[in-house]
């Protein structure tokens, strides 16, 4: 895995799922990585490091859906909510070591912005991560390392409801309302169960910085072409375990 790869096929990229609840910190756990292998101010062709959301990967809502869904009547916590298949076959692609090009979600008008796509170039390493990347088990077997980032349920909550209110245009009802009536089941029946697919569940999410730097560090061994079987952090995620 060294160096990056010029043409449209290369070597297989090391792809770690990033798992775990609505506001865990999934998507913060993934900047920090970021972050602290100097790829965030890269540009996005030299990066050997790249994270993709899985809402990239909601399917289209039909007009009653979308009419449910600025009710917040609808669940996007559910599986049927992802286009399962194209998650697999992009993450195929990416694996394969080819470009792909994936379109960034509004969340304030639940819908997929097809004008604005985000190009994913060939890296040595991908992070994935959302609330059910461990949901599907042929998604599930593509990952090389599975974290997952558990994160108190009130906590989860009182990080959700200023994000929803200020960043998705929700109001405070209908934020609880749909935490109560879709989120909070949809975690515990499709969500909280993966963490048993987990190589290294990761608690306090962000302010975790010792798991943090013990992933960074591996990742930086891979970058650098250490064995992946030959390095510290083999014997963490050999079993699934608590850092």
């Amino acid at each position: 895995m060294n160096g990056k790869m010029n043409g449209t096929e290369g070597k297989t990229p090391f792809l770690i799922g990033v798992g775990g609840g609505t506001a865990s910190g999934k998507s913060t756990v993934c900047k920090r990585i970021m972050e602290k292998l100097g790829q965030v101010d890269m540009d996005h062709k030299q990066r050997q490091v790249v994270c993709i959301s899985q809402d990239s990967f909601y399917r289209e809502l039909s007009p009653s859906e979308i009419s449910k869904a600025e009710k917040g009547q609808f669940n996007f916590d559910h599986p049927d909510a992802f286009n399962e298949s194209l998650i697999y076959d992009t993450l195929k692609d990416i694996l394969a070591g080819k470009m792909v090009q994936i379109p960034a979600y509004d969340y304030r008008n639940h819908s997929l912005r097809k004008d604005e796509i985000l190009t994913i170039y060939p890296a040595d390493v991908v992070l994935f991560e959302g609330i059910l990347v461990f949901y599907f088990p042929e998604v599930r077997k593509l990952f090389h390392m599975k974290l997952f980032v558990d994160t108190d349920s009130d906590t989860r909550l009182a990080r959700r409801v200023p994000r929803d209110i200020n960043e998705r245009g929700r109001d405070l009802e209908q934020v609880l309302n749909q935490y109560m009536n879709f989120v909070k089941p949809a975690f515990e029946e499709f969500c909280s169960p993966t963490k048993k697919f987990a190589d290294v569940i990761i608690p306090r999410g962000a302010d975790n910085t010792v798991a943090i730097d013990l992933i960074v560090h591996h990742i930086w061994d891979i970058l650098h072409g250490a064995s992946r079987q030959n390095n510290g952090f083999k014997s963490i995620a050999a079993s699934p375990g608590r850092l």
